[in-house]
């Protein structure tokens, strides 16, 4: 008879991969399914949020948040993941006071892109600020913490999620495959049945916990925090270093969850199953159906910690400037575009250290392996000079499908429409012209993945022979 040994595997990274982004959990555990398949979640698509108006206490006995409903219309069916491409999952978090104050739908409080690279075994961590001004598809320019209430109140396809996804995308010219929405109540108590997490506080400050009169004062030092004090740490935003300060707390909790499940042991962990079980169906919607985050976890195993995670903020002073909104109402942050998008490439791209694919010498691979297709557009008064760059590029091992004319242009530009670092970069060097020259216009119906616009520049001085 074959033994029945607890899978921690299919729960546990499924926890790690939507809360902690692309983190190694326990795989020392026999592969039986018998366990997990007990908790009779066969038929579940994806997590979701419960939608209940009953709170549940929380570690000290007093009323935690009510859950919040989340309402989502029609839309788009995620693909089901192929094991091979890169997967990009937009993580949320929602602000409770919004639907207590009967303010209508929540706004998103929290906004984390995580990344896993399967040709790299690298991933990434990207924070965005929930201030940050932007332009909401079919809407107008607003905060982005405003784009998922948006969703839900004008009904959109796909509801807030979508509304948010197709927000961050055309920020960063990203295609995101998921997402998750994380309810701060669930994440309180998923930290509460780990025990608590371990934090080292660089800096005094004072976290203001769920509630009134809760307000902690952390000096300098090693904490064992509760749910919602972890939570209070990782939401804080006055402090010096502002929305930097938060995406940096916001990692350092992320990453402290992994270490706490590393260090209860197999055995603890095991025995929390039916508990963090129980917390992630209560607090999280996703539409990573649970093979796939399965599938994920396996994959999360073969990457370095630390080295292997890439970890970024769009935050000040370089990437953002602070303004007011045009009617003066509201304090917002302004994207730099430029810096954005460095941060984003250091994000998405992979640390050599992690990978040895990564090396300058594999340049070619990767941007091989991302298969994009190139059209070369001819944007000079040089007849022909499309068709040679095609020539050119193919013979460095570039993917250029086909040519056609543009509109004049002094500087060579690449416009990348489906979000392909490696071939951008490629091209940057290969052709040796600014970085600044990319612009990221994401398009998922564009017949092609990267443009390249030949300006003088390059018809005046090429390697082409």
């Amino acid at each position: 008879m074959k033994e029945k040994t607890p899978t921690l595997l299919k729960v546990g990274l499924l926890a790690l991969f939507v809360i902690a982004a692309v983190i190694a959990a326990y795989f020392t555990f026999n592969k039986s399914k018998d366990f997990f398949l007990s908790f009779d979640v066969a038929n579940i698509p994806g997590l979701a949020i419960q939608q209940t108006s009953t709170p549940q206490p929380s570690i000290d006995g007093t009323p935690a948040p009510t859950a919040i409903p989340t309402v989502i219309s029609d839309g788009p069916a995620p693909q089901p993941w192929d094991g091979a491409s890169r997967v990009t999952v937009l993580v949320m978090g929602l602000d409770y006071r919004d639907w207590e104050a009967a303010d209508g739908p929540p706004r998103t409080d929290t906004m984390i892109l995580l990344t896993i690279d399967p040709l790299t075994k690298t991933a990434g961590m990207l924070n965005i600020p929930r201030d940050l001004w932007v332009n909401i598809p079919g809407f107008d320019y607003g905060r982005i913490n405003t784009a998922y209430p948006l969703g839900i109140a004008y009904e959109v396809p796909g509801g807030g999620p979508q509304q948010a996804k197709d927000t961050v995308e055309e920020l960063l010219g990203v295609p995101i495959n998921y997402y998750a929405i994380i309810d701060f109540s669930a994440f309180e108590q998923f930290i509460n049945e780990l025990g608590g997490i371990n934090v080292k506080v660089d800096n005094e400050i004072s976290v203001d916990p769920i509630g009134k009169g809760n307000t902690v004062f952390l000096k300098p030092g090693n904490y064992l925090l509760d749910g919602p004090t972890a939570l209070a740490y990782a939401r804080a935003r006055h402090t010096d270093g502002g929305d930097f300060d938060r995406a940096q707390r916001q990692q350092q909790v992320i990453l402290a969850i992994r270490d706490r499940i590393f260090e209860l042991g197999p055995a603890q962990v095991a025995s929390k199953i039916p508990a963090l079980y129980s917390q992630l169906a209560a607090g999280i919607h996703t539409d990573l159906s649970l093979d796939d985050a399965i599938k994920l976890g396996w994959l999360a195993l073969e990457i370095p910690i630390p080295e292997g995670i890439q970890r970024g903020a769009i935050a000040p002073p370089n990437a953002v400037s602070f303004a007011k909104s045009p009617d003066g109402s509201q304090d917002i942050l302004v994207p730099v575009p430029d810096q954005i998008r460095l941060i984003r490439d250091q994000v998405f791209a992979s640390s050599s250290m992690a990978s040895p694919a990564l090396s300058s010498g594999d340049s070619l691979a990767n941007m091989q392996a991302e298969g994009a297709t190139i059209v070369v557009a001819n944007g000079t008064y040089f007849e022909g000079l499309a068709s040679e760059t095609q020539a050119y590029l193919q013979s460095q091992g570039a993917n250029v499908v086909s040519t056609q004319n543009a509109e004049y242009t002094q500087y060579t530009k690449i416009i990348d429409y489906t979000g392909n670092p490696y071939t951008d970069k490629y091209l940057v060097d290969l052709m040796k012209i600014s970085p600044y020259s990319i612009s990221l216009q994401y398009d998922p119906n564009s017949p092609v993945d990267v443009l390249v616009i030949l300006g003088d520049d390059w018809a005046g001085n090429n390697p082409m022979p």
